[in-house]
């Protein structure tokens, strides 16, 4: 391998989040290819500028989530990577005791680095962070939907507060104007950062697409830089492929849709494919609890029909009137079920698979076990079509739940069936 070509290194905490900054970079003539969990064999890193190795670490305990990520950077370190990136949810998705900040904390003292970005931004889909504090859409984090996140609820919108339950080190915010300036005005202004701690973070202003070139002008020379994808999809990384195009089959048979996010924007992308008269099934937890509803009797109801879309995604009201003790539960076992019938739809021979969701597209991911995964045309901003380097007829779609417009789900359809469109 060509180590020099590997020029990005990007871990990321769920599959969503991976899928997500992969199309970003893919969107800026970057090479890209996104592998579930670190990679046995060479994968086809060959013929990358960029490598993306999607965890599932969002929300399990923070011991085990420093321990596989640190092991991820320590394997792109060693293939040689330029520039190493830790990407989590724009919306800065966390448990409360991590897992962003211990994951940080221990790539700074791994890495010897003094600091780093935490810039979860991405302002082409309404996440912006102005003065250190996250908004969505123009409204404080805390005041969102993400106040009711069934697994990660935020309490905050500044990231300083939020890092506090989490970190070791302390933030500092830099504005606009203070980058503006240039290198050495923030330079002198982190000189005075450097007196409180050995390490600590950086939080910039970023409430505009153009601020991520601002950004970059002056952090991007980092060895470690974290946050949304909005900043690793900026013109400044833009170098067009020198690789050959990649020959794939054109798509064919059946598609399935798998929904289980809650988020506001999929509610309303279901309701908006329900007008196209396909095929509709819901998940209730509490049939999946007592068992009067499983993959078996799902399927069963799905089975050869294409384009039917298999939702549990419901109302923060609906998700309430669940008992509290039982949520957890009831959440494991949807996402079982929902993989499974990935599974089982691959294995009757359907070619499309479409899941909304990040706790959703991991738990398929790793049900159907493929690796890795070549980058092609974005349906909406974040949400790329991939195509499973082991099986190259085959089209997937994996979207965070407030991604895309309400129209995602048609869209989706299209695209994915629509011969090569949307392949590198």
């Amino acid at each position: 391998m060509e180590k020099h070509r590997l020029k990005i290194g990007c871990v990321a905490d769920d599959f969503t989040g991976a899928s997500d900054i992969a199309s970003f970079m893919r969107g800026r003539g970057l090479e890209t290819i996104l592998c579930s969990g670190i990679p046995d064999t060479n994968a086809g890193l060959d013929r990358c500028d960029v490598v993306v190795i999607a965890l599932k670490t969002r929300s399990i305990p923070a011991e085990a989530a420093v321990k596989e990520c640190m092991a991820a950077f320590e394997y792109l370190n060693s293939m040689g990577v330029q520039q190493l990136y830790f990407k989590y949810c724009s919306t800065f998705d966390s448990t409360r005791q991590g897992n962003i900040g211990p994951v940080l904390d221990a790539a700074l003292e791994k890495f010897g680095l003094e600091y780093t970005l935490l810039c979860p931004a991405l302002p082409v889909n309404g996440r912006t962070v102005k003065d250190g504090k996250l908004f969505v859409n123009g409204i404080p984090l805390h005041e969102t939907h993400m106040k009711d996140h069934p697994l990660n609820p935020m309490w905050d919108c500044d990231i300083s507060v939020l890092m506090r339950e989490q970190s070791r080190y302390p933030c500092f915010a830099i504005s606009v104007g203070d980058m503006l300036r240039g290198r050495e005005y923030v330079a002198e202004k982190m000189a005075a950062f450097r007196k409180s701690s050995k390490h600590f973070y950086i939080v910039p202003d970023y409430y505009d697409d153009a601020h991520a070139e601002l950004i970059y002008s002056i952090f991007g020379d980092l060895k470690l830089l974290s946050g949304g994808s909005g900043l690793m999809g900026n013109r400044l990384l833009g170098a067009e492929s020198a690789h050959e195009t990649v020959d794939v089959p054109e798509a064919s048979g059946k598609t399935l849709l798998l929904a289980g996010s809650c988020s506001k924007m999929t509610l309303e992308q279901i309701s908006e494919y329900k007008k196209t008269g396909n095929t509709m099934i819901k998940i209730y937890p509490d049939k999946v609890l007592d068992g009067s509803q499983d993959a078996d009797s799902v399927w069963r109801e799905a089975e050869n029909i294409d384009r039917a879309l298999i939702y549990s995604s419901d109302t923060a009201e609906a998700i309430s009137a669940i008992a509290k003790d039982k949520r957890e539960e009831a959440a494991k076992r949807i996402e079982k079920l929902m993989a499974e019938l990935a599974e089982r739809a691959i294995q009757a021979g359907y070619k499309q698979i479409i899941v909304a969701g990040g706790e959703t597209s991991g738990a398929v991911t790793e049900r159907i076990g493929l690796k890795s995964y070549l980058i092609g045309e974005s349906i909406a901003a974040g949400v790329p079509i991939m195509v499973p380097t082991e099986h190259a007829e085959l089209r997937l779609v994996l979207k965070s739940g407030n991604f895309g417009k309400a129209d995602f789900f048609a869209k989706a359809v299209k695209m994915t069936t629509e011969g090569n469109r949307g392949i590198i």
